[in-house]
């Protein structure tokens, strides 16, 4: 059984697919948590629709991505969780896949397929839709089982992730000074590889990202987010004494 927790802030559509395609696709009843980052009435709907089938974390005012994700690990049963954005779509029989896949000491990453060219060379580009409400789920769900393949790889370190509970704990979860969440994946990769975990990929399943729902923004708010990104790096300095580094071969990161 696998503790999926998906943080949530004002993605109704998203969110709507994401939770509906993670009960339909899983083969046994896991816990799936939503943790609701403010605007609960904004999602009050979409919550309702499937309240018998998730666990609600309302935190009731906004308190960022790294804290909602910390805090519904903290509230997560199972000994592995599986850190899912609310963008993403679940492929089918995800939960016995991912289980099947992990092994001790590492992070386990399914690959993803995005609509648009990715920064990630191991993603597959496949434009199955854009928009949350007109997207085909059987379709996605034949199309992966068209590509997947028994192929596992060390280029993790991008989410989701699925790992052990414990693992996170030790490493403190995701540092909630990040704005936005910014910069603080990279970070929580790095300390996942200094505490020795593998950071491993596989190809038996696939998870869909809308990248285009934080693509089409206006220009002030590409400026404001390219300035937490700079704010998040600076910070990392800081904190590191150096920058994080992001290897596109292997994805691993690394302080330069």
């Amino acid at each position: 059984m696998i503790s999926a927790i998906i943080p949530t802030y004002k993605s109704p559509d998203a969110l709507d697919l994401c939770i509906k395609s993670a009960i339909l696709g899983q083969k046994y009843k896991n816990q799936i948590i939503v943790v609701v980052d403010g605007f609960y009435d904004l999602n009050k709907h979409i919550l309702e629709k499937y309240a018998d089938s998730i666990e609600i974390l309302n935190l009731e005012q906004n308190v960022g991505l790294c804290k909602g994700m910390n805090l519904g690990v903290y509230n997560s049963s199972f000994k592995n969780v599986l850190l899912v954005n609310d963008d993403n779509v679940f492929p089918k029989n995800w939960d016995v896949i991912l289980n099947e896949d992990y092994k001790p000491n590492c992070v386990l990453t399914p690959n993803h397929i995005e609509p648009i060219p990715s920064m990630f060379r191991q993603f597959v580009i496949k434009n199955l839709g854009r928009d949350p409400k007109t997207f085909d789920l059987e379709n996605f769900w034949e199309y992966v089982k068209s590509i997947s393949k028994n192929v596992i790889e060390e280029t993790g370190s991008t989410p989701p992730i699925f790992m052990s509970r414990l693992d996170y704990l030790k490493l403190g979860g995701w540092d909630e000074n990040y704005e936005l969440g910014v910069v603080a994946d990279w970070e929580f990769f790095l300390k996942c590889q200094l505490a020795g975990l593998k950071m491993m990929r596989t190809y038996k399943t696939h998870f869909y990202h809308f990248v285009s729902l934080t693509t089409n923004v206006s220009p002030e708010s590409n400026l404001k987010r390219q300035s937490i990104e700079m704010a998040g790096h600076e910070y990392s300095k800081y904190k590191w004494g150096s920058y994080i580094k992001h290897n596109p071969e292997t994805n691993l990161k690394t302080l330069y």
